[in-house]
C-alpha cells in the first residue's frame, strides 16, 4: 500500500513504486550474499544493521570482545560502497578529534578542517569508553545529519549513519551512555556467540591467507532512494495505534500499563520509539516484499528499539527480571 499523490523526483526513479519495493527486495538479498561472504551466521544481526541504514537511522551494537563487530560493519560499508571512517573512542578523545578543528592558514584565516565524522558510515567503536562531553559530540551529528563549529553549520554527508559497538562485561574504566545518546540509536542490537557449527565455519574461514573480493551492491544515490522509498509506504490505522500503545505502554505513570511494567519499570520509551517501530516496520515488510507493514511487522522489530529505552527498577533486578523479558510479556 503505497502513497497515489505526487512524489518529488528521485535521481534513480522506476516506473512505480511497487517496481522499485521489488527491486528492493532483490537488493536486499544480494546484499546478505555478498556480506555472507565474510560473516559467518549473525543473520538477525546483519538484518537489524541494513534496516537501520534503510531507516535512515544508527544502530548500537553490543556484544563482548571477538564477535566481529567491527568485521561487520566494515563489510557492510564494503558491499554498500559507502565512505567508512573508524573512531576509536578513547578516555582522552575530545570533541575536536571527532568533529575537526579550526586552524589559522598561511592567510591568518581561520579554517576548518573536517574530522573523522564527514563519512558515510561512523563506526563509534567502544563508544561508552570517553567521557559524556565527547559522546555529545554526537548527538547533533545523529540528529540534525550537521555539526556546528565556531557558530558555522556544516552538513555531512549523506547517507549518514552511525554504528556504535559496546562492550556489556568490562565496565572498569567506562562511562554509561546518557539517555538522550541512547535515545538516538534506533536500535541495540545483541550480538551474540556463534553456534558450534558457525564458529568452525568461521575458526576455517580465517586461518588460511584466503582473500574474499566483495562486490559494490548499492552506491549512495540508491541508498537514499530506497531510504526515501519505504518513507512513502502507507501504514494502516491500526498497525500505526497499535505501534503507539506499545511505546505507552512501557510507562509506568500512564494508567493503561501492564502490572508487570508498574511492577519492574521505573522510565519508559518516548515518542521517537513509536516513530521508529513505524518506520523499521515499513521497512522489515519491505524486506520480506510486502508493500505495507502489519502488527507482526511491528513486533519483529520491538524488541531491538525498545531494549535500550526502558530502565528497570530494583525490584526487577532482585527479581532477575530482564528488559527483554518485560518487552515480550507487553507483547
Amino acid at each position: 500500500m503505497l502513497k497515489t499523490e505526487k512524489m518529488p523526483k528521485d535521481k534513480i526513479m522506476y516506473k512505480s513504486d511497487v517496481e522499485g519495493l521489488d527491486n528492493f527486495v532483490v537488493k536486499y538479498k544480494e546484499l546478505n550474499q555478498e556480506i555472507a561472504k565474510v560473516i559467518v551466521g549473525q543473520e538477525d544481526v546483519i538484518k537489524e544493521v541494513l534496516i537501520t541504514i534503510f531507516s535512515k537511522g544508527h544502530c548500537l551494537l553490543v556484544g563482548v570482545p571477538g564477535l566481529a563487530k567491527t568485521l561487520l560493519v566494515n563489510t557492510i560499508s564494503d558491499v554498500l560502497g559507502l565512505k567508512f571512517n573508524r573512531i576509536q573512542f578513547t578516555p582522552d578523545l575530545m570533541p575536536s578529534d571527532i568533529i575537526g578543528s579550526e586552524i589559522l592558514d598561511e592567510n591568518k584565516q581561520f579554517k576548518f578542517i573536517k574530522g573523522p565524522l564527514f563519512a558515510n558510515i561512523i563506526l563509534a567503536d567502544e563508544i561508552n569508553r570517553t567521557p559524556p562531553k565527547t559522546q555529545a559530540a554526537l548527538l547533533e551529528a545523529m540528529q540534525e545529519k550537521s555539526v556546528t563549529m565556531a557558530g558555522h553549520k556544516y552538513e555531512l554527508e549523506k547517507p549518514f549513519f552511525v554504528l556504535a559497538t559496546q562492550n556489556p562485561i568490562e565496565q572498569e574504566g567506562t562511562y554509561p551512555l546518557p539517555e538522550a545518546q541512547l535515545d538516538r540509536f534506533m536500535f541495540n542490537v545483541w550480538v551474540d556467540y556463534p553456534t558450534y557449527e558457525e564458529e568452525i565455519a568461521i575458526v576455517k574461514a580465517t586461518t588460511t591467507n584466503q582473500k574474499v573480493e566483495l562486490k559494490n551492491i548499492l552506491n549512495a544515490e540508491e541508498i537514499i532512494y530506497f531510504q526515501n522509498l519505504i518513507r512513502r509506504i502507507v501504514v494502516p490505522q491500526n498497525v500505526l495505534e497499535y505501534a503507539v500503545k506499545l511505546s505507552v505502554k512501557t510507562r509506568a505513570t500512564d494508567s493503561n500499563a501492564p502490572e508487570i511494567v508498574k511492577k519492574y519499570v521505573s522510565w519508559g520509551a518516548g515518542p521517537r520509539a513509536s516513530q521508529n517501530l513505524i518506520i523499521a516496520a515499513k521497512c522489515h515488510a519491505a524486506i520480506n516484499g510486502k508493500y505495507s507493514p502489519d502488527i507482526e511487522d511491528v513486533q519483529a522489530v520491538a524488541i531491538p528499539i525498545l531494549r535500550h529505552r526502558l530502565v528497570r527498577n530494583y525490584r526487577a533486578e532482585a527479581e532477575g527480571y530482564s528488559i527483554e523479558k518485560i518487552i515480550k510479556e507487553i507483547l
